[in-house]
């Protein structure tokens, strides 16, 4: 059996296809760089033309910018959009056997502070958002001319191959620094905000679990626990014996995006999928790193 995923390098890809390896399925990694094919998803030609030619069982598309910002704009539509109608539309022309995964995220859903299912109403609250919801009603079109289209909505989700660039990674790389000896500080804004602290190798058992049955399409994939940004900064001080107290700086005058973020998983539990890692497992596996 063979396998496609594009975004093969980011932190989804990386347990996906080691996933997919322990199966013995054989696995096509693309990504815009670094290991692996070089390719853009957002290149109809390129995506066209691997998918005829390799005739793959299974499509995942985890390629996007993961950020809300409106800089981001045009590369989250390109990536996330585009991409999607670029690998739905290939596979209708050329290998409509295959089974195609569209990543999705808990930040295209209306928050009003509950959690969330996949009757949620979607809320077009960031250019991010907007491709999101873009790229599922492209699978709902294409579901319906008899494509076998999956849709996963990954609530939040780490693994030491985060980069500092997501809150969980910097916190934890803040306090190792710290306990080797650094006097940074470490500036953040605020940390009552509640959300999920999932394992990325979990996330992609989910994913497996979705695509290898027919009677659910879109799920939402989490924990269903919320924990508080305090919580975590306290577990990572913690580990290395440290006060976070004595280095962690509030921000003044910010606004959080959301209070709690938080998945109502039913569906994804029924169907056989449950996490192993939770945040104090999440909390050991990062700090080792």
């Amino acid at each position: 059996m063979k396998a496609i995923i594009f975004g093969a390098n980011g932190q989804d890809g990386f347990y996906l296809a080691r996933l997919l390896e322990q199966k013995e399925i054989e696995v096509l990694g693309i990504s815009r760089h670094g290991d692996g094919l070089i390719g853009d998803v957002a290149d109809f030609q390129f995506v066209e033309n691997v998918i005829k030619e390799s005739q793959p069982d299974y499509i995942f598309h985890l390629a996007a910018n993961s950020t809300t910002r409106h800089e981001a704009l045009f590369d989250n539509h390109a990536a996330i959009g585009t991409g999607s109608i670029n690998i739905l539309e290939a596979v209708n022309r050329h290998s409509r056997h295959s089974k195609v995964f569209l990543s999705g995220s808990a930040m295209q859903f209306k928050n009003d502070g509950v959690p969330i299912d996949e009757n949620t109403a979607f809320a077009p609250t960031s250019p991010y958002s907007v491709s999101r919801i873009h790229s599922v009603f492209a699978a709902r079109y294409y579901i319906s001319l008899g494509i076998e289209v999956y849709i996963g909505y990954f609530f939040n989700h780490d693994s030491p191959r985060r980069t500092d660039q997501h809150i969980n990674q910097k916190i934890a790389s803040a306090a190792k620094a710290i306990a080797a000896g650094s006097a940074e500080k470490l500036e953040l804004g605020d940390i009552m905000v509640k959300k999920e602290f999932n394992f990325a190798g979990d996330v992609v058992e989910a994913v497996w679990c979705l695509i290898n049955q027919n009677e659910v399409h879109e799920a939402v994939i989490g924990s269903g626990n919320a924990h508080s940004i305090e919580e975590w900064l306290d577990l990572c001080f913690e580990s290395v014996g440290k006060d976070r107290r004595q280095y962690v700086v509030i921000k003044k005058d910010f606004t959080a995006e959301y209070r709690i973020l938080v998945s109502k998983p039913d569906l994804i539990h029924s169907l056989g999928w449950q996490p192993k890692v939770d945040i104090k497992g999440l909390a050991e596996l990062i700090m080792k790193r």
